[in-house]
Order: structure tokens, then C-alpha cells, then sequence
């Protein structure tokens, strides 16, 4: 096979890579953008965009954990690689704000629960990601189901404790528990990529990898056994 072909056959697999890192980047971008939103019907009149907390900790840490998971789907797709399941811990990159006051600025995390939201919100995308990835123990996945439906009660009990204006028995407050329940599902479906199955692929010498980027012999349907080149049984 040429020089010429072979960079035509392995090109458009390069591009769907970059692609997927683009996409996670950009799905990444527009959740943190709807995560400054939901802040902000929060906030009520006290919400303010600020460069530095907005930008920085919070449009920022979304598109890395974006670009993050659509590197772990391009991985997925690819069979794999050796401790690529730690990418489901991508969305932590927005604890970052627990230190924007200094290295011991997280000791006041429940001063204004911007602390507290900054780690429960990726404990819950973690959690609940693990839960519909359809991998592991049942029990385990059962356990993490039922922690990552907590969100919906304690949403609901303790809003009106920090922001009374969101009861959920206003229209206001409706809206936002559902964008705020939508931004936590989206999250959890994206924290799912890393602990999915990954894709079998087989290479011409019959080698694929399996889920943790190991290589195992394969027989390849598509070579009757006997003809030289098969795999081994």
C-alpha cells in the first residue's frame, strides 16, 4: 500500500478525533454557561459576572471537563487505554474555586455554599455517571443510583432556606429545579463515557485490547482458522 493511501485511509480517523475533543470541549462550554445561569436566578438581585470567578472558575473548568470526556469517548471508541476510567472524575476540575481565596481558602466552604456546590454538584456527576454506565456491580450501581437521586428531595426541601424566592410551588421555581435537575443528569450521562464497555477493535495481527488498554489474541470471524495470519484459538 502506498505512502499516499495510507494517509487517506488514516486521515478521516485523525479528524474524528479532534472532533470529539472539539464537541466535548463545546458541550462542555454551553453546560458551564447554563450552570452561570442557574447561579444566577439563585443569586437573585446579588448575582454578578466577574472575570476572574466566572470566567475562571466556572466557563474554564467546564470546557476542560468537556474537553476531558470527549477524550475519554475517543479513547472508548478506540478500544481504550490503561487508567483511562479516571477520566470520570474530570468534572472536580471545578474545585478549583474552593482555593480561590488562597491554598487554605477552602476551610471556609460553607460560609456561602459556593463551597459546598462546588463539590457536591461533581460528586453527583461522578456518582450518578457510574450508576447509568451499565459496568460493574449491580449492588454498587444500585448504591450510587440511589445516592445520586438525592438530588431531587434535597433540592426540593432546602431551597427555600437559601433562596425563598425559588419555592417550587412558583412557576420560577419550577423552571429552575428542572434546569437545575437537567444540568446534573446531562452531567452524569457525560461522567457515564469512562465506565462504558469500550469498542472492540482488532488489528492485523489479530489483536485487540480490552478495557484496561491490554492487548489479548482474538480470533477474527472474518479468517477461517488454518489460513496463515488467523488468530489462534
Amino acid at each position: 500500500m502506498s505512502a499516499n493511501s495510507e494517509a487517506r485511509r488514516t486521515t478521516p480517523d485523525s479528524r474524528g478525533r479532534v472532533s470529539l475533543l472539539l464537541l466535548g470541549a463545546l458541550v462542555g462550554l454551553a453546560w458551564a454557561s447554563g450552570l452561570r445561569g442557574f447561579m444566577a436566578e439563585v443569586a437573585g438581585n446579588d448575582s454578578d459576572v466577574e472575570w476572574g470567578m466566572t470566567f475562571g472558575y466556572i466557563m474554564l473548568p467546564g470546557l476542560v471537563t468537556g474537553l476531558l470526556l470527549g477524550w475519554a469517548e475517543q479513547l472508548r471508541a478506540s478500544g481504550g487505554r490503561r487508567g483511562w476510567r479516571w477520566l470520570a472524575l474530570a468534572p472536580l476540575t471545578f474545585t478549583a474555586v474552593l482555593f480561590s481565596e488562597g491554598p487554605l481558602g477552602f476551610l471556609g466552604i460553607f460560609e456561602d455554599g459556593l463551597g459546598g456546590g462546588a463539590i457536591g454538584v461533581p460528586l453527583y456527576g461522578i456518582v450518578g455517571g457510574y450508576a447509568v454506565s451499565g459496568r460493574g456491580p449491580l449492588w454498587g450501581r444500585v448504591v450510587c443510583g440511589l445516592l445520586a437521586f438525592t438530588v431531587v428531595p434535597i433540592w426540593a426541601l432546602t431551597v427555600t432556606s437559601f433562596a425563598p424566592h425559588l419555592a417550587l410551588d412558583t412557576p420560577r421555581g419550577a423552571w429552575v429545579a428542572l434546569h437545575y435537575y437537567s444540568l446534573i443528569l446531562i452531567l452524569m450521562l457525560g461522567c457515564s463515557i469512562p465506565h462504558r464497555a469500550p469498542a472492540q477493535r482488532i488489528n492485523r495481527e489479530g489483536v485487540t485490547p480490552d478495557g484496561s488498554g491490554r492487548e489479548t489474541r482474538r480470533s477474527d470471524p472474518g479468517i477461517p482458522e488454518g489460513i496463515p495470519g488467523s488468530a489462534s484459538p
